[in-house]
């Protein structure tokens, strides 16, 4: 005869009864210390990986003389970078999606560390080119497996804060890395540049493997058997069981995912051609124009501070404002780039806005996204990023050549338009969505 569960004891919580009777684990601990340290151990990992991906943007001359290629050439390494990302990242962390994170972090930062010493290495584009491609597959699985990770470090409550500091580290790539990057390039060449790095992203897997804690990543909803023969979904967070007739949360990624793909695209085709707006447009000298894009990356690194403690919480609100923003930043440039008491101040409010949504469009993916799917969603997320970067800069180029500098911004300003209803009409299809009842982290 089955044996039949004690009822809960005095003093004991739902979430007790429910771990001893089922063996199932209901909720992580909220008394648990927030994890900081671990979370600066992701960060790391991401200051890493970025500032790897970009710093051939820094050496264009050196490298095209070194080469003998021309600087479009070595700046297109950066654009077969992303788009070995776009085409990798979903298959590959399919692929391993068994694998343990924790090991799977160290490996692909080993990778990286590879790509980036046969860069260094490299006697000539063919093999620089292959280079890029090799850390371009380690970068996609990468983010695949970090975007998602803060996630099985925190309640459900705290990951806006969670992610606001673990990319806290993307912030200070562009801030810190690639700029120290480019002048000890310039200094000592761009090979020994390389090498720096490569031995850094070797001590930083080190660090990982050392400090990062090891999560579970194939915990998702956990299933009971009823006493009909049914199925329930227990809910770890409220001690309630329902049986959702339908789940939203691949729509909700879906959501997520296109939005971010076409403010992306809208970003980097007015962002990518920023130098040269910033001295025509603007009219800016061109040794000003160095401080000025190291305030929007202070803007940045700023901006995760209000997504840690204002914004995270309610990611929704926070996107909208932030696009909102970003949209009249966009504009005031467009129409009055020569009043500097206007454009500047603007442009800090650009950097300070789009600083603002990848966070919390992860938040809300996290949010959305169940454990049992919380992995692909991230590298479809990934790949969703990188269309729109490679996207927004061919889109700028084509503009550039036709309609001319002056278009960029406006181009921009429309896309942001549609992203705002998009986002608007997103959150108005998901309020409709039954409760999802599940034990997720």
């Amino acid at each position: 005869m089955p044996h039949e569960p004690r009822p809960p004891a005095d003093g004991e919580t739902f979430h007790l009864f429910l771990e001893r009777t089922t063996g199932l684990m209901t909720a992580p601990r909220t008394t648990a210390p927030f994890p900081y340290f671990a979370l600066v151990t992701v960060a790391v990992a991401i200051f890493l990986s970025v500032t790897t991906e970009m710093l051939p943007t820094g050496l264009l001359p050196e490298m095209s003389a070194d080469l003998r290629v021309s600087e479009s050439l070595i700046g297109a390494t950066v654009s077969v970078f992303a788009f070995t990302v776009v085409l990798s990242s979903a298959p590959l962390t399919g692929l391993l999606r068994r694998v343990p994170r924790h090991a799977l972090v160290v490996s692909v930062l080993l990778v990286l560390a590879v790509s980036t010493v046969a860069t260094a290495l490299a006697p000539n584009y063919a093999v620089l080119v292959a280079s890029r491609v090799l850390g371009g597959l380690a970068h996609g699985v990468f983010w695949s497996v970090v975007g998602a990770y803060s996630a099985y470090l925190v309640p459900k409550h705290q990951v806006g804060r969670a992610v606001s500091i673990t990319l806290g580290g993307g912030s200070l790539a562009f801030v810190l890395g690639v700029p120290i990057g480019t002048a000890l390039g310039q200094a000592i060449g761009w090979r020994a540049s390389f090498f720096v790095l490569g031995a850094l992203l070797i001590v930083g897997a080190g660090f990982v493997y050392r400090f990062l804690p090891r999560v579970d990543h194939l915990a998702g909803a956990a299933v009971v058997g009823t006493a009909t023969g049914g199925i329930t979904v227990l809910d770890g967070r409220f001690g309630a069981s329902t049986v959702p007739r339908r789940d939203h949360s691949i729509m909700a990624v879906v959501f997520v995912c296109v939005i971010a793909a076409i403010i992306m695209i809208g970003q980097y085709c007015f962002y990518t051609f920023i130098a040269p707006y910033l001295t025509r447009a603007v009219g800016l000298d061109a040794s000003a124009v160095s401080p000025a894009l190291f305030a929007y990356g202070i803007a940045g690194v700023l901006s995760l501070v209000l997504v840690a403690f204002v914004l995270g919480r309610r990611p929704n609100l926070g996107l909208v404002i932030a696009l909102v923003v970003l949209l009249a930043s966009v504009l005031v440039l467009g129409l009055e780039p020569r009043v500097l008491a206007a454009s500047l101040p603007a442009f800090f409010l650009w950097g300070l806005a789009i600083g603002v949504v990848p966070p919390l469009l992860q938040t809300r993916m996290l949010h959305a996204a169940p454990a049992r799917i919380r992995d692909t969603a991230s590298a479809f997320y990934t790949t969703a990023f990188n269309v729109g970067i490679g996207g927004g800069a061919l889109l700028g180029s084509l503009l550039l050549g036709t309609l001319g500098l002056g278009s960029l911004p406006f181009v921009y300003a429309g896309i942001l338009v549609l992203s705002i209803a998009l986002v608007i009409v997103s959150q108005l299809v998901l309020r409709q969505r039954p409760p999802r009842r599940v034990l997720d982290h």
